[in-house]
């Protein structure tokens, strides 16, 4: 007889149950995007952050020691000024080693041109050298940490003698790519004129043995560009870490904070000290906060829509079945059979809505991923459960006023014909 009542409900009230049903489906096709992006968005927008270059810089402990003489600025002049480059391996072999996407090492020295009659700053790099680790092969540079830098020609070959001219550069020396300068009294040929829009497009960029080898300083770099994959920046990680318990930092540092790899990168080579690149990393987490807010704010108004719809069309329903609820209530049915024909009801409306717009969703979802990001996201399974769950709880919340008015109406009174 339940089966009955519920099979006639669907029949006869055709348009009401799909207009409900409608609601429920389009609510959770905005809650299953909105969802699936947000919990995908922060790797996605790391990496696309990642590609504006690194977030983490490393220079020796030294360079941190300023001394004011004057109203200026002076580092103690020590060996200390150069981190090894022998060293440079064990950022890989830290924690968080397989969150390095990448670095490169810089060592800026002065050479004398020709053609110039000042010095021209010459700078030392790794472009995609193959470091060689315990499982694999590492190739890293400022291919990987840089990209927005753009060569015209081709990139030097780290075990070669070939540079790139910085584009500013090149146009007072009159250079192109393929001509032969001569550097420390040394032809070379120009593999490549750089364009990166900062300093290096008035200076030289050279593999880092022949700089080191120039400069007379081998085995020793400056500074250190760290490109990582990190959690954006909360109050926690703000928190400096000699003011933590060894519970707190082990959780701390249990976390790709930026921060935290920076503090790992700092105790794996000595006399170094870390940073990151704060813009970079506040940015990112200013910027990931403010999206997540924004996917809240719509899943919420689509929850708040749907329920809204839900207990319109329930309350319609209610008005319309008054007599046969007060039928059956004369015929011997409780109130609590009437609530469980209208749960019912309404549960089957938010079972199939919500796998409906759990499917239209992920749809909704990957095209959103790869108009953005430019490929698609992953969605776990658990989020179908969360999205029934969200369905049935909307759609008993929007008949809950309904469900309370049917069990208010006297079966007497409706069936007398005098109203509710």
């Amino acid at each position: 007889m339940f089966l009955t009542l519920l099979y006639q409900s669907f029949i006869r009230q055709r348009r009401r149950k799909l207009l409900a049903g409608l609601a429920i489906l389009l609510g959770m096709t905005v809650t299953t995007a909105m969802i699936s992006v947000g919990v995908d968005v922060g790797d996605k927008m790391n990496q696309e952050i990642r590609s504006y270059g690194a977030n983490i810089v490393v220079y020796p402990q030294a360079d941190t020691l300023d001394v004011n003489v004057g109203g200026v600025q002076m580092k103690p002049a020590s060996d200390g000024q150069y981190l090894k480059e022998s060293d440079l391996v064990k950022i890989k072999s830290i924690f968080w080693g397989h969150n390095i996407l990448g670095y490169s090492p810089m060592l800026p020295v002065n050479v004398k041109v020709g053609g110039t009659d000042a010095p021209v700053e010459m700078i030392g790099t790794y472009f995609a050298k193959a470091v060689p680790l315990e499982q694999e092969t590492f190739v890293t540079g400022v291919t990987k940490t840089h990209p927005w830098w753009k060569v015209a020609g081709a990139w030097p070959a780290d075990d070669g003698n070939t540079v790139l001219v910085g584009e500013k550069l090149a146009a007072k020396l009159g250079t192109r790519t393929g001509d032969n300068l001569y550097i420390a009294d040394k032809e070379t040929k120009v593999a490549g004129i750089l364009t990166t829009g900062d300093k290096e497009d008035e200076a030289i960029v050279a593999p880092l043995a022949m700089v080191q080898r120039i400069a007379g300083l081998p085995n020793d770099v400056s500074r250190v560009y760290v490109s990582a994959l990190t959690k954006p920046e909360d109050e926690f990680a703000r928190r400096d870490p000699a003011s933590m318990s060894s519970a707190v930092l082990e959780k701390w540092s249990c976390s790709p904070y930026a921060n935290s790899i920076a503090y790992q990168i700092q105790g794996a080579i000595p006399g170094s000290h870390a940073e990151q690149v704060r813009k970079v990393a506040q940015n990112e987490g200013v910027l990931l906060s403010h999206i997540a807010g924004l996917m809240w704010l719509v899943t919420l108004a689509a929850l708040g829509a749907a329920a809204l719809a839900v207990s319109a069309s329930m309350a319609t329903t209610v008005f319309e079945r008054r007599k046969e609820i007060g039928l059956m209530k004369s015929l011997g049915a409780n109130n609590a059979a009437i609530v469980t024909l209208f749960v019912s009801e309404g549960s089957i409306l938010a079972i199939v809505g919500g796998l409906l717009g759990f499917g239209l969703g992920v749809v909704m979802a990957q095209r959103m991923s790869i108009a953005v990001f430019n490929e698609p996201l992953t969605v776990q399974p658990a989020l179908l459960w969360i999205i029934l769950f969200a369905a049935l709880a909307v759609t008993l919340i929007g008949s809950l006023a309904s469900i309370r008015r049917a069990m208010r109406i006297d079966s007497a009174v409706v069936l007398r014909g005098d109203g509710v």
